[in-house]
């Protein structure tokens, strides 16, 4: 079904990140099903900022990038489709995004490194970065009133309309007006295919349900595609940043060498858990290791110049102890 596809499209829940350690919550272990048993909640195995996309994740950039996915849908606000490399503007994320803060006055989106602080379309600490903008940015996970942003509805609307293949992946398809969205596609013609752990309400509606893993099942349709899953690779960036005064007297060279987010020096690094200082070829300048956030290191030196080449040298090492 999939080869001969013109227009797939797929929707995701939570399914899809279970085997990223991210529970969902109506599978057998899932958070509501335990909730309504009784049964004490999971946890999740690894905080949101530490989880990688899955197999389904990486296989879903491959029919993308191939031309055969043409749009995503999902209703995660895990992140974990945009860290993928799916393009933004082949997704929707009708939740949300745990990791997103967007301008409300002129539109830009910032996709960070580390968690929002805040829910529910609440403004956060930091300001856009748009020249003569500096409105104060919202997060964009939605809280249990809030109504689904047409940003992100009306392209997946218009995407499950045009569809041939609605391909539903790791849902329950019970949240509204969510899971009406893939029967769009059966109006124009179009087929809906769900592989998901259990039964859901629109099964019947399917031309085909597969219940089981959707880790497993994707593994098996790309191999039948004769296509290749190439695994995630993380890519986090960071700031150097170092300031230096000479003191009243002219005598020393304070300074201060920090270690600081691309998204602004007061925002957390969540991928660095400490950062050794050391300086090469100088037994004078005592090496540091920094286990706390935020990693700034102060020192003072006696003159400008015989700081300029310990310096150099401790950028080397830390950028290779990083990588």
């Amino acid at each position: 079904m999939i080869k001969k596809s013109k227009h797939l499209v797929v929707f995701t829940g939570a399914g899809i990140s279970t085997s990223c350690g991210i529970p969902d919550f109506r599978g057998p272990k899932g958070i509501w099903t335990l909730q309504r048993e009784g049964k004490a909640l999971p946890e999740a195995s690894l905080p949101f900022h530490r989880a990688a996309p899955s197999l389904t994740h990486m296989a879903l950039v491959e029919l993308e990038k191939a031309g055969i996915l043409k749009f995503v849908i999902s209703q995660n606000v895990d992140g974990l489709h945009l860290r993928s490399g799916i393009p933004r503007e082949k997704l929707a994320e009708l939740h949300g995004n745990s990791f997103m803060e967007t301008c409300p006055s002129c539109g830009e989106e910032y996709f960070r490194d580390f968690e929002v602080e805040t829910i529910g379309l609440k403004e956060t600490s930091r300001r856009c970065s748009v020249a003569k903008c500096g409105t104060r940015l919202k997060d964009t996970v939605l809280d249990w009133e809030d109504a689904l942003p047409s940003k992100e509805m009306n392209p997946a609307e218009k995407h499950c309309k045009q569809a041939d293949i609605v391909l539903c992946l790791g849902t329950s398809l019970q949240i509204t007006p969510a899971c009406n969205l893939p029967l769009k596609a059966l109006r124009g013609g179009g087929k809906v295919v769900i592989v998901n752990l259990q039964k859901t309400p629109k099964d019947k509606k399917a031309s085909l349900v597969i219940h089981g893993f959707v880790d497993k099942v994707i593994a098996g349709v790309m191999d039948q595609l004769n296509m290749q899953i190439h695994p995630f690779v993380r890519i986090d960036l960071f700031q150097i940043i170092l300031v230096q005064a000479l003191s009243n007297d002219e005598r020393y060279v304070n300074w201060t060498l920090q270690v600081a987010s691309v998204h602004g020096q007061k925002a957390a690094l969540p991928f660095i858990e400490s950062v050794e200082i050391s300086f090469l070829d100088r037994e004078d300048y005592k090496a540091a290791i920094l286990d706390k956030q935020p990693f700034r290191l102060k020192r003072f030196s006696h003159t400008a110049m015989c700081f300029f080449v310990p310096l150099i040298q401790f950028l080397l090492s830390l950028l290779v102890l990083v990588n």
